[in-house]
């Protein structure tokens, strides 16, 4: 078994429509393939520890009195940092971010590729700061990079950023400046009402714009709708990615799926059909109705949102489930409070008050007269695996990684105990079983997607592997 990393994705050969997001690949005992690079000239090591840019800005006198404001906000303002918001430590070892490389053909010097594999790519996904921040930096938030291996027909590795607004005006500026709602505000209540003013200040003075662009890192994950291969975050909308035949990653531009009203964000985890070729999503806002779900046709066109009302304040939804007949919401304790920048404070926390419960509505349904929430406590869903209806449509099963310590997600997420768990929803009787599946901590859980909101036996993870129904 070979471990290739997290939120990625393969895209087989000759399949364009279908799409396997992976963590692992069984190569069928044979010995572990080990791929170099061959380029003479370009050195995969050297790119990966180059240095990041210096933080010098290279525009006229307005951005560069910005850029003054914002080094007095973090070295005269701000509190000391706390180590979850520190870049020497968020920052470092795995997580020591890395520059482009451009197409690098690489040999194969032991093992071999599986033949199924030619004609296809292996993609990545993950957070990767362009700019070392001198402020607070929480792992979240940084630069979505793709890395991805190409093979058709010798194996090609290249690692490209996500061309987003924030990428784009945060490099033509030759600093880090678009603000975080996990890092920003948390350094005390006069650096934060600084940092608000400032990037009010940027914004009208037309130095970025996240109204009609966004201002998304896209780094959370990587899916194929309706035919794109989508780079996604859920602080803004995907935007779309296109593979060269020469093995190279470009940035084709923001997806907004034909939508003809405001569609600011989305999820960066919809759901695929894939015998149907829609896909179902939702998106999350400040003001009532504080989520709205919505459906792509197999068109790949945005259909109207339908808002859940019954969410009665803005929670930080990552993840959700849909089986061949409902759509499965979690109403967890990790919400969002705008107020609290106010206070200095971040707007997402934790509030261990609220009885977290579960949502299941059909979801092809006009309008949320029919949804059922039913309580689940304890039951903080952060990625789910699979779902699927047992009984008649009458019991929804979810295989999802559910964080038993939530109060860690934030600050110290290797302690959340990220657990893998059955949970068991009886529709009728109103009431939520939950089933743990290993000891260990996994997340990132992935099945083959031919078996999506089916009853399926395994999935494999960044932390190992799990039988979910016994044989």
């Amino acid at each position: 078994m070979t471990t290739l990393g997290l939120h990625s994705s393969f895209i087989p050969r000759n399949s364009p429509s279908s799409f396997r997001k992976i963590n692992e690949i069984n190569s069928l005992n044979k010995p572990i393939n080990i791929i170099t690079a061959k380029s003479s000239s370009t050195n995969i090591f050297e790119h990966l520890t180059k240095k990041l840019p210096n933080q010098t800005p290279k525009s006229p006198l307005m951005p560069r009195i910005f850029h003054a404001v914002d080094e007095f906000i973090c070295d005269v303002l701000d509190l000391p940092l706390p180590r979850f918001l520190d870049p020497k430590y968020t920052l470092s070892g795995n997580f020591t971010p890395v520059g482009e490389i451009p197409p690098t053909a690489c040999d194969v010097v032991e093992g071999s590729l599986p033949s199924c594999l030619h004609g296809g790519a292996y993609i990545r996904n993950g957070p990767n700061p362009h700019f070392t921040p001198k402020g607070p930096y929480h792992f979240f938030e940084g630069d979505g990079m793709l890395h991805m291996i190409k093979f058709s027909p010798k194996p090609t590795f290249c690692s490209r950023y996500v061309n987003t607004h924030k990428y784009a005006v945060e490099r033509e500026m030759g600093y880090p400046f678009v603000p975080s709602i996990f890092s920003c505000f948390n350094g005390g209540l006069l650096a934060s009402f600084s940092r608000f003013l400032l990037t009010a200040a940027r914004i009208l003075s037309g130095h970025f714009d996240p109204i009609n662009h966004g201002f998304g890192t896209a780094n959370a994950n990587l899916a194929l709708v309706s035919g794109h291969l989508l780079a996604l975050c859920e602080s803004d909308l995907p935007y779309a990615i296109s593979i060269t035949a020469d093995g190279d990653i470009t940035t084709l531009g923001r997806h907004h799926f034909g939508a003809s009203g405001p569609f600011p964000r989305m999820t960066a985890h919809p759901k695929v059909d894939r015998l149907t070729g829609e896909a179902f999503a939702y998106a999350y806002d400040v003001v009532p109705p504080f989520l709205k779900l919505f459906r792509i046709d197999s068109n790949g066109r945005k259909q109207k949102d339908m808002g859940i009302f019954s969410i009665k304040r803005l929670t930080a939804i990552h993840d959700f489930a849909v089986t061949e007949k409902y759509a499965v919401i979690p109403d967890m304790q990790m919400v969002v409070k705008p107020s609290l920048i106010l206070r200095g404070r971040s707007p997402v926390e934790i509030d261990r008050e609220k009885l977290a419960r579960v949502g299941v509505i059909p979801r092809y349904a006009e309008d949320e007269e029919e949804i059922v929430w039913i309580d689940a406590p304890g039951f903080n869903l952060l990625h789910c695996v699979n779902a699927w209806e047992e009984d008649g449509g009458d019991t929804v099963c979810m295989v999802a990684a559910n964080a038993l310590a939530v109060d860690q997600v934030l600050e110290n997420i290797g302690c959340a105990q990220l657990k893998m768990e059955k949970i068991v929803i009886n529709v009728k009787a109103k009431t939520v079983q939950r089933h743990s599946l290993s000891p260990e901590n996994l997340e990132f859980g992935v099945i083959n997607p031919a078996y999506a909101a089916k009853k399926n036996r395994d999935t494999s993870g960044g932390s190992g592997e799990v039988r979910l129904i016994p044989t």
